[in-house]
């Protein structure tokens, strides 16, 4: 992909190549158990990226509200899906008291959650979320892409931020239980995809500046389309000079949700000049690039 980049002091500079609610389904019995996803593994080398092997994850989420998988998709434009919520059927949710063991976890219908008002993440912003896809391969099957890599960066994110975690195999099991669940919000073959957000929130009442006495982790899914409304086509940045993404000593490396509200004043500067997005710069030298607003960059010197 190539990216305009310009200073937000200037015009564009030189370029660089760098690398609507639906039915719910009829109920039905519960969903046996077992329950399979293909899982792309971690690989580093070209024989090992292409291997796909299937994880046999026990069933631990129980049914809340009976559902039966079906082959069918949901009818949706998908040709002009974009990178928005559309609601699904079904999410996860697990809990976790002070003994730092979360619950089993049970699939439940897709809706609002309840949080006292003294929630930890509401007043003090205790709260971490990953994102990962499935999609949906020529023969129906539906494929993830190396979901223990979200489990591990949410384990070190919650270390960071004084949390309990799922273990990796709870995190990957609780994946494959949404996925399921939502399988036909699943995107036709080269149409897009179905974003998986879990998040771990401290959703217990809490007044004192203090770690939450309760935590919550939940997973909804959304078919998505492309991030960016130029779809694969090069996208203009814009290089942010007087605001910074993350500063040595804060929380920059982890996903926690407080490094995201913090973007959007440059961001939304950014778009109301044409651009698609913002490059920051680094806290210390305010000289080399950081990351962009939502993503990572690499640049490739050619």
């Amino acid at each position: 992909m190539e990216l305009g980049l310009a200073s937000s002091r200037g015009p564009a500079g030189p370029s660089l190549a760098v690398a609507g609610r639906r039915p719910r389904p009829s109920l039905s019995p519960p969903l046996p158990c077992p329950l399979s996803l293909q899982i792309q593994t971690r690989g580093y080398s070209m024989p090992t990226l292409h291997h796909k092997a299937h994880t046999t994850v026990g069933c631990q989420a129980s049914v809340a509200a009976k559902y039966m998988e079906t082959p069918d998709i949901v009818d949706l434009d998908w040709e002009n899906l974009g990178f928005g919520l559309v609601d699904t059927d079904f999410m996860y949710m697990a809990k976790c008291g002070t003994d730092g063991n979360f619950s089993s976890g049970e699939i439940v219908p897709f809706g609002p959650i309840a949080l006292s008002p003294s929630a930890g993440v509401l007043n003090y912003g205790q709260g971490l979320f990953e994102g990962l896809k499935a999609y949906r391969k020529t023969d129906g099957s539906v494929l993830l892409f190396r979901p223990e890599e979200n489990a591990i960066r949410m384990k070190n994110g919650s270390d960071r931020m004084c949390m309990p975690a799922p273990t990796v195999e709870q995190f990957v099991d609780a994946v494959k239980q949404t996925v399921l669940a939502n399988k036909r919000w699943v995107p036709p073959t080269g149409k897009g995809s179905l974003y998986i957000r879990p998040l771990l929130i401290g959703s217990g009442a809490i007044l004192g500046l203090a770690p939450a006495p309760e935590y919550t982790f939940l997973i909804y899914v959304s078919p998505v389309g492309n991030y960016f409304k130029e779809g694969l086509a090069p996208i203009n940045l814009i290089i942010e000079d007087n605001f910074h993404r993350a500063a040595p000593g804060g929380t920059g490396g982890v996903k926690t949700i407080g490094n995201y509200a913090s973007v959007l004043k440059a961001q939304r500067t950014a778009k109301d000049k044409g651009y698609s997005d913002v490059l920051y710069l680094d806290a210390v030298h305010n000289k080399y690039l950081e990351e962009v607003s939502s993503c990572n960059i690499f640049v490739v010197k050619v």
